[in-house]
């Protein structure tokens, strides 16, 4: 049995989610875990000075459960499969190894240092600011976005937290979030195939 991780991360509302489905569905024998999953209750996420809820940093996630679910994976992938509901495929790789994949996407999965060493291959979506906001304030939120919050917290602490990720991580592949879906897709399939072929 061969395993596999692949990170999608980037900015809030860069299509991370959607780039994530769509390469499930052409990934035999793979899975998502989603970083949103593992919010805190928003009555224990710190408010600063301005009293912006503060979510976009570490501390307003469960990193610990989102790891032991990683790791329920890794110890046995075809096991967590089943217990998502999703069906198990006889998928080869080229020394006769069924290959599995797990797709970790979120907004911070490359600044955890013990998520970040788990990689096997690293994107990052990124828009344009103009692009950011006009999606974030397309989507319902609960709780709601504030008036403000998308320039007084959210825009910054992407700023802050990239040039974080940035400092530590250096494998990262960047991705054009104004490109056309099935083109990015195809981009990072193929890569990913190539990656299939080597184990």
């Amino acid at each position: 049995m061969k395993k596999i991780i692949i990170g999608i991360g980037g900015m809030t509302n860069g299509g991370k989610s959607t780039l994530s489905r769509s390469l499930q569905g052409l990934l035999p024998n793979s899975c998502i875990i989603s970083q949103d999953s593992f919010f805190k209750d928003d009555s224990v996420v710190p408010v600063d000075g301005l009293g912006f809820k503060q979510y976009d940093m570490l501390d307003a996630l469960h990193m610990d459960k989102m790891m032991v679910e990683i790791r329920s994976w890794m110890q046995d992938p075809q096991r967590f499969m089943q217990s998502q509901g999703l069906s198990v495929m006889r998928s080869m790789s080229k020394e006769g190894n069924s290959v599995f994949s797990l797709i970790v996407e979120g907004f911070l999965i490359f600044n955890y240092g013990p998520l970040n060493t788990l990689f096997d291959k690293r994107y990052f979506l990124e828009i344009p600011y103009e692009m950011c906001k006009l999606r974030r304030s397309s989507r319902v939120y609960v709780p709601p976005d504030p008036v403000g919050y998308f320039d007084g917290h959210v825009w910054p602490m992407y700023l802050k937290n990239r040039r974080e990720m940035e400092d530590t991580v250096h494998d990262l592949v960047f991705l054009d979030g104004t490109q056309k879906r099935e083109d990015m897709l195809a981009t990072v399939y193929k890569d990913i195939q190539q990656m299939f072929t080597a184990v």
